[in-house]
C-alpha cells in the first residue's frame, strides 16, 4: 500500500531522520514539561493549638503574635505525677508545657459511618484527619461525593502511637475486633480513601518531624507522574500519654521551659505540640481549567537522607544544604529568588547553627537582592513532630494570601554560635510581604529525627483575570444541607456569620454551596437576591420563623422516580417566560432553535409571538400560530430542567403538550414535531388543507420512545396515524396521571405556561414550574427547591454552566461530636 499521505512520506532519507528526531524532541520536551508542571494547592484545613480551627484563627494567632503553648491538660495526664525538674528522674519528664486540640475523646461518628463500638477503638489522630481532610476538601470547593470512585490520591504523614499503646497497657480484656484497623498507621490513609470512595495511591508516610512534608512531597510526584488527579497530603499528631516526653526529656530534646527560642542564644530545646493539617492539590493546569480557588503553587520539592552522620539523630548540615538546592534545581528557581524560607527551627542549641549554616551556603550569594527572610512556626505552636511540616507549609500559604510574614517569637538575643553579621539572613519581625513584578517565593523546611529531610518550595498563585459576566441572575437559589437537624442549625448559624464580613458575590457564594458541598438528608433552599436577604432568610430559619423556610428531610435514600407531564392550558398571556428567555441561555437557544426552524412553516418570527410589542399583542391567541408557539415554549422550558439534571424517567402529554412530549421522548425530532404543530395551525386556519396534518405526519420518521411514553389514546406512537389526530381531541390526562403513579412515579413536574393539574387529587407528589399568580423565574426556582427538598439529585454545575462563577471559601460542617472513649 501506498505511504504517500503519510507525513515526511517525499523526504528523502535524511530528512525523515531529522523529522522523526525533532519529533523526538518535541515529546521529551512536553514529557519534562508535565513532569515538572507546578502543582496548585486549591484547598487547606487545619486543626492546631489554641483553638486553631480554620486556617483564619491559624492566622490571626500567627499575626497577633501570640504562643498557643499551655500546661499539659488534665485529660492526658497528671502534671505532677510526672513532673519534674530534675532530668536524671527515673519516670519522670522535666517539661510540664505543650501545645493542645482540644475534644480528644469526642468524634462525629455518625458522620462518618462509624459504629459506636468501632469509634471507641479508633485512634483520636484518625478522628482528627478525617475531619480536617473533609474541611480542607469543602473549603477547596470539592464535594466528596464527586470524588467517589476518582483517582484521588491520599497521603498521611503520622508516628505517633499513643491511643494503640494505651489500649494495649490499660484495657487488654477489652481489647476487640477494631484495635488494629483503629490504629494501625497505614489505616490513618486507607480509612479516608475508604470512607472517600478513593480509588488513587493511598499510604501513610513515618519519618519522624518530617512525615507530613514528606507525604506532600509523594503527592506532588504523585500528581506529576499522572498517578493520580488530586491529592489530599496531611499530617496528623495526638498526645495522649507521658512516656514519649519523658523519653525526651531523657534525651534533652524538650525545653524545661514554655516556648521554643529558635535561633536564640536561650535555645534549649522544643515543646510537644499537637494538630493536624490537611492540603488539597492539583495539576497547575487542572485547577486553571476547573476554576479552582488557587490559594499557592508548589514549584518543586526533594527527600533525602543524612546517610552516615555523626550520629543517627544529629542534624547533617551537608544533607540539609543538598535537598534543598535538589528542590530548587527541580522548581528551576535561583536561590536569590527566594524571599523567605520557613525552617524546620526546633530551637535546640545543635540544631540551629547547623541549620542556619545550610542556609547561608546555599543562599549566601544574594548581592543584590534583601536578606533572606526565615522564621520558624514552632515558636506559635511548638513542634506538631509528625504534623510539623504540614504546618509550616499552611503557615507559609496563608503569608502568601495575605501578604504579610508573620513575626517569630522569642528572639531576645541571637544565637551567638550563628555568624549572623556575615550572612544575608534575617529573621522575621513582622514583614509586608506584597504582590510586585516578582514572583513571591518561599521554601519550606522539615528535617525528621530519623535522617529523613524535606524542602519545597512554594510560591504565589498566577492571577487568573476573571471576565466580566455578561449575564446576571435576578435571584439565585441558595441550598443547605446536613445530617441532623441540630448541625443544618449550626450550618446557618456559622452562614450568618460568614455573611455579615463577606465581600464575595452571592452567585458565587449560591454557586459554591450548590456545587462544592454533599447533600444530606436534612435540607433546606432559600430563594435570594442579595446577601443581606439571604443572612435575614437565615436568621429566620434559626429563630425558627416559619415565613421563609422551605425544609426537608429525606427518609428514603433511594432515588425517587420521576415524570414530566406537558399540558396545555390554552394560550398564555403575551411575556409569557420573557425573563427565562433573558436570564437563562439554554432555554433562550432551544426558544431561538424552533424560532429558526419555523421560519419555514409559519409567516411571522416565533419571538414576535412569543414577546410581541404592543401592536403585535394579539398573535399570540391567533389560532394560526398558537400550537407553534406552545410546543416551542414547552420544549424549551423541557430543555432548561434537563440541562439542570432533572432527567425524566416517563414523560405524558395533553393535546399539544402530547407532541412536545414525544419529542422528549425521541419519537419523533424537534423540527418534525415544529411541523406537525405548523400544520395543526394552518389547518385550524382554515379547512382548504383539511388533509394537512395527515400528509406531513406521513413523512415524518418515528422511532420507538427512549424513556417510558404514556399515551392519551391506544395505538401504535410509532406510528403517522397515531399523530394524525387533531391535538386538541379529548384525552384522559388524569388517567395518565393515575398510570404514572401505578408505574412508581413518585414525583410529576408539569411543565406548562400554566398549571392544569395542580390541584387534581392524585396520588404522589406533583409540581408545576409555572403559575399564574407566581414570578415566572421566582416560581421556577421554588419548583427547582422542592425537587432537591425531595432528594431528586440536581445537577448544579449544569444550573450555573452559562454564568461566570468562581469557587469561594465557605463555612464548613458542624461536626456534632460525642465522647467516644475507652476509660
Amino acid at each position: 500500500m501506498s505511504n504517500q499521505f503519510e507525513p515526511g512520506s517525499d523526504l528523502s532519507p535524511t530528512k525523515r531522520a531529522l523529522l522523526a528526531l525533532k519529533q523526538m524532541q518535541s515529546k521529551l520536551e512536553a514529557w519534562e514539561k508535565a513532569k515538572n508542571e507546578p502543582i496548585a494547592i486549591v484547598g487547606i484545613g487545619c486543626r492546631f493549638p489554641q483553638l486553631c480551627d480554620r486556617p483564619e484563627d491559624f492566622w490571626q494567632l500567627l499575626i497577633d503574635g501570640k504562643s498557643a503553648i499551655t500546661e499539659v491538660p488534665a485529660d492526658r495526664w497528671d502534671n505532677d505525677a510526672y513532673y519534674d525538674s530534675e532530668a536524671n528522674t527515673p519516670g519522670k519528664m522535666y517539661s510540664r508545657y505543650g501545645g493542645f486540640v482540644p475534644h480528644l475523646q469526642d468524634f462525629d461518628a455518625q458522620f462518618f459511618r462509624i459504629s459506636p463500638r468501632e469509634a471507641i477503638s479508633l485512634d483520636p489522630q484518625q478522628r482528627l484527619l478525617l475531619e480536617v481532610s473533609w474541611e480542607a476538601l469543602e473549603r477547596a470547593g470539592i464535594a466528596q461525593d464527586r470524588l467517589t470512585g476518582s483517582q484521588t490520591g491520599v497521603f498521611v504523614g503520622i508516628c505517633g502511637n499513643d491511643y494503640w499503646h494505651r489500649l494495649l497497657t490499660k484495657n487488654t480484656p477489652k481489647i476487640d475486633a477494631y484495635l488494629a484497623t483503629g490504629n494501625a498507621h497505614s489505616m490513618a490513609s486507607g480509612r479516608l480513601s475508604y470512607i472517600l470512595g478513593l480509588t488513587g495511591p493511598s499510604m501513610s508516610v513515618d519519618t519522624a518531624c518530617s512525615s507530613s512534608l514528606v507525604a506532600v512531597h509523594l503527592a506532588i510526584s504523585s500528581l506529576r507522574n499522572r498517578e493520580c488527579d488530586l491529592a489530599i497530603a496531611s499530617g496528623v499528631n495526638r498526645i495522649l500519654l507521658p512516656e514519649v516526653s519523658i523519653n525526651f526529656s531523657k534525651a534533652r530534646m524538650l525545653t524545661p521551659g514554655q516556648y521554643c527560642k529558635t535561633f536564640d542564644a536561650a535555645a534549649d530545646g522544643f515543646v510537644r505540640a499537637e494538630g493536624c493539617g490537611a492540603i488539597v492539590l492539583k495539576r497547575l493546569s487542572d485547577a486553571i481549567a476547573d476554576g479552582n480557588n488557587i490559594l499557592a503553587i508548589i514549584l518543586g520539592s526533594a527527600v533525602n537522607h543524612d546517610g552516615r552522620s555523626s550520629g543517627l539523630t544529629v542534624p547533617n548540615g551537608p544533607a540539609q544544604q543538598a535537598v534543598i538546592r535538589q528542590a530548587l534545581e527541580r522548581s528551576k528557581i535561583e536561590p536569590h529568588q527566594v524571599s523567605y524560607l520557613e525552617t524546620h527551627g526546633t530551637g535546640t542549641a545543635l540544631g540551629d547553627p547547623i541549620e542556619v549554616g545550610a542556609l547561608g551556603e546555599v543562599f549566601g550569594q544574594r548581592s543584590t537582592a534583601p536578606p533572606l527572610i526565615i522564621g520558624s512556626v514552632k515558636t506559635n505552636i511548638g513542634h506538631l513532630e509528625a504534623a510539623a511540616g504540614i504546618a509550616s507549609l499552611i503557615k507559609v500559604v496563608m503569608a502568601l494570601q495575605q501578604q504579610e510574614i508573620p513575626p517569630h517569637l522569642h528572639l531576645q538575643q541571637p544565637n551567638p554560635h550563628i555568624d549572623w553579621e556575615q550572612l544575608p539572613i534575617k529573621v522575621a519581625t513582622g514583614t509586608p510581604w506584597t504582590r510586585g513584578q516578582q514572583q513571591r517565593i518561599a521554601g519550606v523546611s522539615s528535617f525528621g529525627f530519623s535522617g529523613t529531610n524535606a524542602h519545597v518550595v512554594v510560591a504565589e498563585a498566577p492571577q487568573v483575570e476573571r471576565k466580566l459576566a455578561q449575564l446576571v441572575r435576578p435571584l439565585h437559589i441558595f441550598t443547605l444541607s446536613a445530617k441532623t437537624q441540630s448541625a443544618l442549625i449550626e450550618l446557618a448559624t456559622r452562614y450568618q456569620d460568614y455573611l455579615a464580613t463577606t465581600i464575595a458575590d452571592i452567585g458565587d457564594i449560591c454557586f459554591t454551596a450548590n456545587v462544592g458541598r454533599s447533600h444530606f438528608n436534612y435540607r433546606q433552599y432559600i430563594v435570594t437576591s442579595s446577601i443581606t436577604q439571604l443572612g435575614a432568610q437565615l436568621a429566620d430559619f434559626v429563630a425558627e420563623k416559619e415565613v421563609t423556610l422551605h425544609l426537608g428531610q429525606i427518609k428514603d435514600s433511594s432515588t425517587k422516580k420521576l415524570a414530566f407531564i406537558f399540558t396545555d392550558f390554552g394560550c398564555q398571556d403575551a411575556e409569557m417566560g420573557h425573563q427565562l428567555y433573558q436570564t437563562q441561555p439554554t432555554f433562550r437557544q432551544a426558544i431561538d432553535q424552533c424560532a429558526e426552524i419555523l421560519t419555514n412553516y409559519i409567516d411571522v418570527p416565533l419571538l414576535e409571538i412569543l414577546y410581541p410589542t404592543p401592536k403585535e399583542s394579539a398573535l399570540l391567541n391567533q389560532p394560526s400560530y398558537a400550537k407553534s408557539a406552545l410546543f416551542a415554549f414547552a420544549y424549551a422550558l423541557s430543555q432548561l430542567w434537563i440541562s439542570w439534571g432533572i432527567q425524566p424517567g416517563a414523560v405524558t402529554g395533553d393535546e399539544v403538550g402530547e407532541y412536545v412530549a414525544a419529542c422528549v421522548a425521541g419519537i419523533f425530532s424537534l423540527e418534525d414535531g415544529l411541523k406537525l404543530m405548523a400544520a395543526q395551525d394552518r389547518q385550524l386556519l382554515t379547512n382548504v388543507e383539511e388533509g394537512l396534518l395527515t400528509e406531513v405526519a406521513k413523512k415524518i420518521s418515528y422511532s420507538a420512545p427512549k424513556i417510558q411514553f404514556i399515551t392519551r389514546f391506544a395505538g401504535d406512537v410509532a406510528t403517522y396515524q397515531y399523530w394524525c389526530r387533531h391535538p386538541s381531541l379529548t384525552g384522559k390526562l388524569f388517567a395518565q396521571r393515575l398510570q404514572m403513579a401505578s408505574s412508581g412515579y413518585e414525583i410529576c413536574l408539569e411543565i406548562s405556561p400554566r398549571p392544569a393539574i395542580l390541584n387534581t387529587n392524585t396520588e404522589g407528589d406533583l409540581l408545576s414550574n409555572l403559575r399564574q399568580e407566581s414570578a415566572g423565574y421566582s416560581q421556577f426556582l421554588h419548583c427547582l427547591g422542592e425537587l432537591y427538598l425531595q432528594g431528586v439529585a440536581v445537577n448544579w454545575s449544569g444550573f450555573d454552566r452559562d454564568y461566570l462563577r468562581r469557587l469561594v471559601v465557605l463555612p464548613t460542617y458542624p461536626f456534632q461530636r460525642q465522647r467516644y472513649w475507652f476509660e
